[in-house]
């Protein structure tokens, strides 16, 4: 089972177990990560599920896709990078064990 860090925006790493296909939304709600909501329950439609991929982990998470992309533009508060995620489109790989997320205070 892959451990996921999440990091606070004050630093604050916290590794969690996840299991492989779950999406880090639900692993962050399960494991009560501060500043992931999950509004809306994975349905790509509110951005309470923030995250950005760490780059040292770029190549390992998939690159978001055109919808997810949209979604980010319109409906995230805050900073948006380049590596900004909705971590309800991001699914666990068998390969992640470590991979790095930041959750954005907004």
């Amino acid at each position: 089972m892959p451990k996921i860090v999440f990091v606070g925006d004050d630093g604050t790493e916290r590794a969690v177990d996840a299991a492989v296909g779950e999406s880090l939304m639900t692993v962050a709600v399960n494991n009560d990560i501060p500043g992931i909501d999950g509004e809306c329950g994975g349905e790509m439609a509110c951005g309470t599920c923030h995250i950005r991929v760490e780059e040292q982990w770029r190549d390992v998470v998939a690159e978001q896709g055109p919808d997810e992309a949209d979604v980010i533009e319109v409906l995230v508060l805050g900073e948006v990078t380049p590596l900004s995620r909705l971590g309800c489109q991001v699914h666990v790989g068998k390969e992640w064990d470590g991979v790095q997320v930041t959750v954005p205070g907004e």
